[in-house]
């Protein structure tokens, strides 16, 4: 028998900060609604990568079909892990103007904070599931970057920085269809230090 090695180690998910259940305009319990999600995404990567190892990849009659959907499923667990990671890691602050470097390299790209807040709202509006500000390094600028689905990343070599997360569980229990209510409340209450965190650490 011949399978793929998959070396790994199961994960168990980030606990939230406590400022993250005190959020303005977000209830604690859309944020607990919210955290299970992530919570299942964290349950069925270590579930894949569990099965994965068993997957004979030298028979005979291999179609590869259930290679496939593992694959497939994997990307999208994992896409869930980390989007929602960056979510509410940098949820719980006191929202307000962007600060610091990162602010300089926003008023650099987009003109001015309130342009590139106009900008990832419409982004948000725009999408089904995901918006991103992210560094794209080969056009050496930040975008507001839109997805549909957790495993559509932003673009390959651009670093998300701010993770803005419009699928319906994200606001149905505050806001039901009011998505543009809730992405102002998202605004409201980012963490700016963490954000300048993920932006230092970019190195650019």
């Amino acid at each position: 028998m011949s399978t793929l090695v998959y070396r790994f180690e199961e994960i168990a998910p980030r606990p939230l900060r406590p400022e993250v259940f005190e959020l303005d305009g977000i209830s604690r319990a859309a944020v607990e609604a919210h955290y299970k999600l992530y919570e299942g995404y964290v349950a069925k990567r270590n579930e894949i990568l569990a099965r994965l190892a068993d997957v004979d990849v030298s028979a005979a009659n291999q179609t590869f079909s259930e290679l496939r959907a593992l694959k497939v499923d994997l990307t999208f667990a994992i896409g869930g892990i980390k989007n929602h990671e960056l979510y509410f890691g940098h949820l719980g602050g006191p929202g307000g103007a962007p600060e610091g470097a990162f602010d300089d390299l926003v008023t650099r790209h987009f003109g001015s904070a309130d342009a590139w807040r106009a900008d990832l709202k419409a982004t948000g509006m725009a999408g089904r599931g995901w918006a991103w500000t992210a560094y794209d390094w080969d056009e050496g600028r930040l975008f507001n970057y839109l997805g549909d689905a957790q495993n559509t990343f932003p673009v390959w070599n651009a670093t998300p920085i701010l993770a803005l997360d419009t699928y319906e569980h994200a606001y149905f229990i505050d806001y039901a269809v009011n998505r543009a209510g809730y992405i102002d409340a998202f605004l409201k209450n980012l963490d700016w230090d963490v954000v300048q965190k993920s932006y230092d650490s970019l190195h650019i």
